[in-house]
């Protein structure tokens, strides 16, 4: 389990500038939340996320955590991240794609090298560690990657969009990984999607981002079952 349960979330009146577009929001995120981020393309959902892990210039406002501003270098922010592409490098092995999460240099001790293991073995790739990413399914590849997100152990998630090209059957399996590993953790998670069967599957909660803003979150089935405008007409007959 990871220490700092109390640790919130704050996003306190923030506008992230990204060439000439600028997301607004302003709300918290408490301690262990599921949240989906859902809405329009070219509302700012991946931007939302680049701002709080810190790859965005915060213009105004501050991004906050458990009451103080994050750092200003990515790589010291209290967060993992995972993309559709799952960060994996194609010259490295499963294994060294893991690792590469707790030790850059990859120079591992007997117990660190023990950890990854176990963090393999727990999405199901104990026998894949010396194969390498082009070895790999595309459901294979999101296990190396939560994977190491699992290692790192960082009480924050985001995640963008990490399973939408895998088909429903392997994208439930995935989702089902993903909610083991925030349950023996307990890290906040923020999710991208554009599919809300996969939102309801996942959150308890859900930020509508349109037109550059972000909304405060809401409980998910509140806001399916009463959408606003924006919301209605992105989901169209698939609610």
């Amino acid at each position: 389990m990871i220490e700092g349960g109390g640790d919130l979330l704050d996003l306190n009146n923030v506008c992230f500038q990204q060439g000439d577009f600028r997301l607004t929001a302003d709300f918290s995120v408490s301690a262990g939340a599921r949240v989906a981020v859902i809405g329009p393309s070219g509302g700012g959902k991946s931007t939302l996320l680049n701002g709080i892990a810190g790859f965005i210039v915060t213009d105004l406002g501050q991004v906050l955590w458990a009451d103080k501003p994050m750092p200003d270098h990515p790589g010291q922010r209290p967060l993992s991240i995972l993309f559709q592409d799952h960060n994996l490098f194609p010259h490295l092995s499963v294994m060294d794609n893991v690792a590469i999460g707790i030790s850059p240099n990859m120079r591992l001790s007997h117990s660190q090298r023990h950890e990854v293991s176990l963090a393999l073995e727990k999405v199901g790739l104990a026998d894949k560690s010396a194969s390498f990413p082009r070895d790999l399914s595309g459901g294979q590849q999101g296990r190396v990657g939560l994977a190491r997100v699992l290692l790192r152990q960082r009480p924050l998630l985001l995640l963008d969009e990490p399973f939408s090209a895998l088909g429903p059957a392997l994208k439930d399996e995935m989702l089902d990984i993903l909610r083991g590993i925030l349950d023996d953790t307990g890290a906040t998670a923020l999710m991208v999607t554009h599919d809300p069967k996969d939102a309801l599957a996942f959150a308890d909660q859900a930020v509508l981002v349109t037109d550059g803003h972000a909304a405060a979150p809401k409980p998910i089935q509140q806001l399916f079952d009463a959408p606003p405008p924006a919301l209605a007409a992105y989901l169209g007959n698939r609610k």
